[in-house]
């Protein structure tokens, strides 16, 4: 049996899609179904904007430029996380400072954060690791205190929730990923969210390559120009056509994920109940979206022996994060700073399988190799 850690799949139309995209004669990009695509997150999450990109990373980089951040800025941000959501703020002269995760979770921990604010400090980047919720009460309140701007990292987070609240609508800005390892997927491909008007217009501008073209085609100017910086960030219409037909299936994909989840849970529970390996705690205000189930291990050298023991029996489990404040890039420019949690997390969290095809005689026999390694 061979199982892979992550597999792309169709659910709908979205080959169909793909070829009405390219019959109609435009394949670039704020087509028809890029334009579908806004529409249904702007509806069903109640975004003042939703903005296609080609990817999570390019959405984190529009939010950078539309922060105005230089030299000197200073942005705070969980260590435990991908680098995309550091290098989006570093390719704009900022420094990154890092808090602790918590204790019971890989998440950046509120508490850890009002002590690094300095009058530097411009923005606190939170990052929804596996869409469970940050605690992010505090956080909005701390930045309302100090007047800084919260942008939310969704690219695990799509559908998730805190206190009955999407992820991806708490902070001014907000970046979702539709990369092939996530829920919904494009193979490529991400989201600018705005929930702040102040920076809609400019935001389109950045998009399309720091013009005023996205006016120009609403009539709302007779020419377009180049008006500020920006880049090329808006994906084709074959990726938005492929999007938009899984969107169309969003429901019964969160369904079955969420049952893959649940099946893991329930299966491994009882190792976790003798102690053997711990579970993600979900907290009271955060809701499950299956994207991840990741297992934690007692310690680096149980997590290899663990993925070694998987791998033989064809099952792919992968780990991740390694954390950003040890990399050889930050530890060039900067001194080692210490985070114990993010450490520990980053040591001993591994993820198992979790597709949509995922079958349940897969999941039992993944299972049984994991027991199998315990007892």
């Amino acid at each position: 049996m061979k199982i892979p850690f992550n597999k792309p799949f169709i659910i709908g139309n979205e080959l169909s899609y793909i070829q009405q995209a390219v019959e109609s004669g435009k394949i670039s990009g704020d087509g028809i179904f890029t334009k579908k695509c806004h529409s249904f997150f702007e509806k069903r999450y109640g975004f003042k904007k939703a903005l296609l990109t080609t990817s999570c990373t390019d959405a984190l980089e529009m939010a950078a430029i539309l922060l105005d951040l230089k030299t000197g800025d200073e942005v705070i941000l969980p260590s435990f996380t991908f680098v995309s959501t550091g290098n989006a703020f570093v390719l704009r002269g900022a420094k990154m400072v890092f808090a602790d995760s918590e204790e019971e979770s890989p998440n950046i921990d509120a508490n850890k954060i009002e002590a690094l604010i300095t009058p530097n400090t411009k923005a606190i980047v939170v990052v929804h690791y596996a869409g469970i919720a940050c605690d992010m009460d505090p956080i909005m309140q701390l930045a309302k205190k100090h007047k800084l701007f919260v942008i939310e990292d969704c690219a695990q987070a799509i559908e998730a929730t805190y206190k009955g609240k999407p992820l991806g609508t708490i902070g001014h800005l907000a970046a979702f990923s539709f990369h092939e390892t996530k829920n919904i997927i494009s193979g490529e491909g991400g989201m600018l969210a705005i929930n702040d008007e102040r920076f809609i217009s400019r935001a389109e501008i950045i998009r399309e390559k720091g013009t005023n073209r996205a006016a120009f085609l609403r009539g709302e100017t007779d020419k377009y120009n180049w008006i500020d910086i920006g880049s090329s960030f808006l994906p084709s219409e074959i990726i938005s056509a492929f999007l938009f037909a899984q969107l169309e299936h969003l429901d019964p994909i969160q369904e079955k994920r969420k049952h893959i989840w649940n099946e893991y849970e329930r299966l491994l529970k009882p190792l976790a109940e003798k102690k053997l390996l711990k579970l993600l705690k979900l907290p009271s205000y955060a809701s499950n979206n299956g994207h991840l189930f990741c297992l934690l291990c007692k310690d680096l050298e149980e997590r290899s022996a663990l993925i070694d023991h998987l791998k033989k029996n064809g099952i792919l489990a992968v780990f991740h994060y390694l954390p950003l404040h040890k990399s050889p890039y930050y530890l060039h420019q900067n001194k080692n700073v210490s985070l114990p949690f993010c450490d520990e997390y980053s040591d001993t969290i591994i993820r198992l399988p979790l597709y949509f095809e995922l079958s349940d005689d897969s999941i039992s026999f993944i299972v049984s190799k994991v027991q199998e390694f315990y007892s």
